[in-house]
């Protein structure tokens, strides 16, 4: 039985069960935090997130793939913490977040640089798989990076080359943040496939933002899986949209590419939490097991294909094996979720 590493130890690829494949737990920044953030109270955050988890656990939710990295704040002691308290597999990610320029530390190192020399990127991400993230002994189980509206910088480029190498090298999947509506999943696939990627081992997180099927399509075409990991964010893109889109893929028989998530967190500085709570007040870690899988079983969609999604899928993809597949038959059509009478607009 392969191992997957988690944030409390390696596990057998047998007790991942239900994923979600898009999530954070903390997204803070500790420059950030230590000058700007004076009221953080560090033992009453880690007994926040613990409380929060154990009730996504009690919710059907076994693992949880965190994509944290440098640049969204990754704190490996502090997801520890949380770790050891919860019944809840954590999937920590290495990699490095950016839209556009790299942080200064690697501004002057790597190839052709002022101080010519192998891309370090490459060789920390590769540290944090095979020996640990930090002093500690926690290892990563896949690689994140990002490519946003602002397009294939010389930053993101360098990033995602060093991801790309350092999958190959180790064999670890990667999951790459995009923006649909600028179609920059397909800039990802042509740089990783060029640095040796399988292109099987890589997911594209945010596919759920847009409802350009011949687009999602596309990635899957050619071997990506598509992450709609964003149910909740409803300024983004309306529920019932990303539901219809769901719906859509798996009438065409893509749900053994499909994972499910929210991209929720406990905490995250980017936002003040009261504004966040008018604006997406749907937004957590219980639209996939509250609203989503009921939705989909009321609209005819059978629980295998819903396990694909929710098991089958992330496990072949954590575990570095080929991906699995339901039968035809398996799916339903679009037109036979509208005669149900249920609608999405609802929870």
């Amino acid at each position: 039985m392969e191992s997957i590493e988690t944030a409390a130890g390696p596990i057998d690829a047998d007790r991942l069960g239900n994923v979600l494949s898009h999530e954070h737990i903390f997204v803070v920044n500790d420059d950030y935090r230590v000058n700007f953030l004076p009221d953080w109270d560090e033992q009453a955050q880690i007994d926040a997130a613990v409380a929060t988890l154990t009730r996504l656990k009690a919710s059907g939710i076994d693992t949880l793939m965190d994509v944290s990295v440098p640049g969204l704040g990754r704190n490996v002691e502090r997801i520890a913490a949380v770790a050891d308290r919860v019944d809840l597999n954590i999937v920590l990610a290495t990699g490095l977040y950016t839209y556009h320029d790299l942080p200064f530390q690697f501004h002057y190192t790597g190839p052709g640089l002022g101080f010519d020399a192998p891309d370090p990127l490459e060789r920390r991400f590769v540290r944090d798989l095979t020996v640990g993230i930090g002093r500690s002994a926690i290892r990563a189980g896949f690689l994140y990076c990002a490519i946003e509206s602002e397009g294939l910088s010389t930053g993101v480029e360098r990033v995602m080359r060093a991801v790309g190498r350092a999958a190959v090298e180790t064999g670890a999947p990667v999951v790459v943040h995009t923006n649909p509506h600028t179609a920059s999943g397909l800039v990802a696939q042509r740089v990783l496939a060029e640095e040796g990627v399988d292109l099987s081992r890589v997911r594209m997180s945010h596919c759920g933002d847009t409802t350009d099927l011949d687009y999602l399509m596309r990635l899957a075409d050619a071997g990506s899986l598509l992450g709609l990991d964003r149910f909740g964010v409803d300024v983004l893109l309306p529920y019932a949209d990303r539901m219809r889109t769901l719906l859509a893929l798996i009438e065409r028989g893509y749900s053994d590419r499909i994972m499910l998530s929210q991209d929720a967190f406990c905490f995250s500085d980017w936002f003040e939490p009261a504004s966040l709570a008018e604006a997406a007040p749907d937004w957590d870690y219980f639209q996939v097991t509250g609203r989503v899988i009921p939705d989909l079983l009321a609209a005819g969609v059978s629980r295998e294909v819903i396990d694909t999604m929710m098991r089958a899928v992330p496990r072949a993809f954590l575990t570095r094996s080929a991906g699995s597949s339901v039968s035809s038959d398996a799916v339903i059509t679009v037109a036979d979720f509208e005669k149900t009478g249920f609608s999405p607009e609802k929870p």
